[in-house]
């Protein structure tokens, strides 16, 4: 979230100090009590969807707990980092076989020796990503 700090657009985290005193509280102290206001005003204007309380010395923010739609769009958005991760590996499994594809000086069966073994690697790590993903969801429409 950026700030309006003395005329210039300031992320929060440099002008001031969050913490969480519970899961479903975050507390901002700033390093300035005067733009305690701006602060205050950049997170009603930010996307996120919380309404900011202010004591004078600090404002605290509270987590409303999920909704089924908001776990729904967490797990899409969680598979969809799964699927750019996966397409992530593929990419480097690609720019590998390239490199191997260059060299100069192997035989045969050790350029097949190569390109099983990055194969290998390749499917784990998908598999890995995929069992994150998995991991992740459960997790996440858990209640």
């Amino acid at each position: 979230i950026e700030v309006s700090y003395y005329g210039s657009m300031t992320p929060l985290n440099t002008i001031a100090n969050a913490s969480t005193p519970d899961s479903q509280t975050i507390v901002i102290k700033p390093f300035d009590i005067s733009v305690i206001a701006e602060i205050e005003k950049a997170i009603m204007n930010s996307d996120l969807g919380l309404t900011p309380s202010n004591d004078g010395n600090s404002i605290r923010l509270s987590i409303p707990p999920l909704t089924a739609e908001r776990r729904k769009e967490l797990v899409k958005l969680v598979s969809k980092l799964g699927e750019e991760g996966k397409v992530a590996l593929r990419n480097v499994r690609r720019d590998a076989l390239k490199s191997v594809g260059k060299l100069e000086g192997i035989s045969e069966d050790e350029f097949r020796s190569l390109e099983d073994g990055i194969d290998k690697l390749t499917s784990n790590f998908v598999k890995q990503v995929d069992e994150l993903v998995s991991q992740k969801e459960k997790e996440i429409t858990k209640v």
